[in-house]
């Protein structure tokens, strides 16, 4: 059996963990009815932009380790970076302390964002970094913005922030507000035709306006007019509304950009930021605002009007060592600039998915693509509840060496930015021919 089975002292059955995992998990965003009729997959290492099972096969890793990879698996630089941590201290807390490598990344982060960010709230997941940012706007328009009627949030169809109730509030998927709408608070919804007039209806109770700017991931891909963040800041701007752009899917390269807003060369009043913020290794979130936003929470003790949130591993130095090496990896490989010939090479080879009947749409930005099934909107719901048809493309996939996952209908591509050439073919070729096979 695998070395590292014996080396963690684990079970070395194959079946046994099998076994194991199906009785004792209750995994996230998984029907379990499924799931436990199936032989899990169950990875046991990687290396590159490759993870390998405990049975030793080797998978192509599609999807990021869901968004967050970044430089490729078990990358060194990284690797060594935490490993010098361990041996300094793993932990400790960021309230009313600090730590050396939370300071030494907060300092560093601050070069690659908007110039206007200039303080570093620190949590553990995209869905805490946009809790923080409602709060941080709703507090802020109570106590230091001057008008205590500010209250409400506007957002965007389909959006997904997250799965936080605050999150889940100023989110746009009809299934979670369907089954959680008696926790909700309620928030103005938008689409991009209207949401200029909505801000200009409705600025005298809105506290902010919260977008995933050029491309609403989670909702499958889904692509923003060109130029329509500029407009936006200009209405938040003329009206006195705050901006939360949410790069927790989009930051870090995956559009091409380090930044998404840096495309309309916009400046927000608050950014959320997680996921490939470590460069996929650990647990990591950052919300970021402005001098004006902190300074309106800055009062005497007896006040009361800190900021109230914080978690216990805020800031935990192993999380912000990795990140610091991440940034670092970013600067001394040329990350981005190395990104856009693969880029243009990924668009050229999304052409041939366009003679497949079965493709409705192809939406790309960058290193992020949803290539939708079926065309007849109507049908589609149904289609993917009766078929499976994303499940199984994937599954397909998955026997091919390639691991993806799907947003229901829609196949998702979002590999590492450090795939190379040869690998994006090789991903291109085995969706390809998976949605051939499954779709007929």
């Amino acid at each position: 059996m695998f070395k590292g089975f014996e080396r963690l002292g684990i079970m070395k059955d194959v079946k046994k963990l099998q076994d194991s995992d199906r009785q004792n998990i209750w995994h996230p965003f998984t029907q379990m009815y499924d799931y436990e009729t199936e032989t899990p997959l169950i990875i046991e290492r990687g290396e590159g932009n490759y993870l390998f099972d405990i049975e030793g096969k080797k998978y192509l890793d599609g999807i990021s380790s869901l968004w967050v990879t970044v430089h490729g698996h078990n990358k060194k630089e990284i690797n060594d970076a935490i490993k010098a941590q361990v041996d300094k201290v793993s932990h400790s807390t960021l309230l009313g302390l600090s730590n050396v490598p939370a300071v030494e990344f907060a300092e560093k982060l601050l070069k690659f964002v908007p110039q206007n960010l200039k303080k570093v709230f620190y949590s553990d997941s995209g869905s805490t970094s946009v809790e923080i940012a409602l709060k941080i706007a709703f507090q802020y328009w109570q106590q230091g913005g001057g008008n205590t009627q500010k209250t409400k949030f506007l957002s965007f169809n389909n959006a997904y922030h997250g799965d936080t109730i605050g999150s889940v509030s100023v989110g746009g998927m009809d299934l979670f507000h369907a089954i959680y709408k008696p926790l909700l608070f309620s928030a103005l919804h938008a689409n991009f035709d209207n949401a200029v007039s909505l801000i200009e209806k409705h600025h005298h109770e809105l506290a902010a306006v919260i977008i995933e700017p050029v491309i609403q991931g989670a909702a499958g891909m889904l692509t923003q007019p060109e130029g329509f963040l500029t407009k936006l800041r200009e209405a938040c701007t003329k009206h006195n509304v705050l901006l939360i752009v949410d790069e927790v899917a989009t930051g870090f390269g995956r559009t091409g950009k380090m930044f998404a807003c840096e495309h309309d060369k916009i400046e927000p009043d608050i950014l959320c930021a997680a996921k490939g913020i470590t460069g996929g290794y650990l647990p990591l979130a950052v919300t970021l605002t402005t001098q004006k936003i902190y300074d309106a929470f800055k009062y005497k003790y007896e006040e009361l009007k800190t900021f109230f949130h914080g978690h216990t591993y805020t800031g935990n130095p192993l999380a912000c060592a990795a990140g610091i090496a991440n940034l670092e990896i970013f600067e001394n490989e040329k990350t981005i600039e190395k990104l856009q010939p693969k880029i243009t090479h990924l668009t050229k080879g999304l052409e041939r998915f366009k003679d497949i009947p079965v493709v409705a749409d192809i939406r790309q930005r960058g290193f992020m693509v949803g290539i939708e099934l079926m065309k007849d909107v109507q049908k589609k719901i149904a289609y993917e509840l009766k078929e499976k048809a994303g499940i199984k493309v994937i599954m397909n996939a998955r026997e091919k060496g390639v691991i993806l996952r799907p947003l229901g209908p829609v196949i998702v591509l979002m590999p590492p930015l450090s795939l190379t050439i040869e690998e994006i073919d090789f991903l291109l070729d085995v969706t390809y021919e998976s949605i051939k096979v499954v779709t007929g």
